[in-house]
This record gives structure tokens, C-alpha cells and sequence, in this order.
């Protein structure tokens, strides 16, 4: 009974960052909140007791994935565009 609840209250959680990370106009906040995902993610693989599951998803995850992603947005601009601003109107 104690397993199906802190199943479902992670699960609750997950959803949550999910939506968090979608709805960001901030880039860099949304790589944050996939990386809590994965974060999050390893957690259940490691509950469902698949330990390697866990720490391959940990290591490309939450490292590799999110490092890529802040080094790809510090070369670019860091929020995401106004889709109001129509910038072919310039040209």
C-alpha cells in the first residue's frame, strides 16, 4: 500500500515538472525541468528495482542531455521567441 502511494505521488510529481517544463519560456529553465524529470525517472527505474535502467538514465539523462542542451542555449539566445513578433514582416 506504501509503494502504490509514493508511486502515484511521484507520478503526480512527474507530470508536473513536465508541464513546468513545457509551458517555460526560459529555455534554460526548461532543460532544468527535464533534467528533474530524468532525475525523477531514475527513481522510478530504481523503485521497479531495475538499478542498471536507473543509473544508464542518470548518466545520459541527467548529465549528457542537460549538458548539451545549457551548452546549445549559451550559444544561442536564451528565451524562446514571441510568436506575436513575426520577424519575415522585417524583410
Amino acid at each position: 500500500m506504501i509503494a502504490l502511494i509514493a508511486f502515484s505521488l511521484i507520478a503526480i510529481i512527474l507530470v508536473a515538472v513536465a508541464i513546468f517544463s513545457v509551458m517555460q519560456k526560459d529555455l534554460l529553465y526548461a532543460v532544468i525541468g527535464t533534467g528533474v524529470i530524468s532525475v525523477i525517472l531514475s527513481v522510478f527505474f530504481f523503485l521497479m528495482q531495475a538499478p542498471d535502467v536507473a543509473l544508464t538514465e542518470a548518466a545520459i539523462g541527467i548529465a549528457l542531455t542537460t549538458i548539451i542542451f545549457i551548452i546549445t542555449i549559451r550559444n544561442t539566445s536564451r528565451y524562446e521567441d514571441d510568436p506575436k513578433d513575426n520577424s519575415l514582416e522585417k524583410f
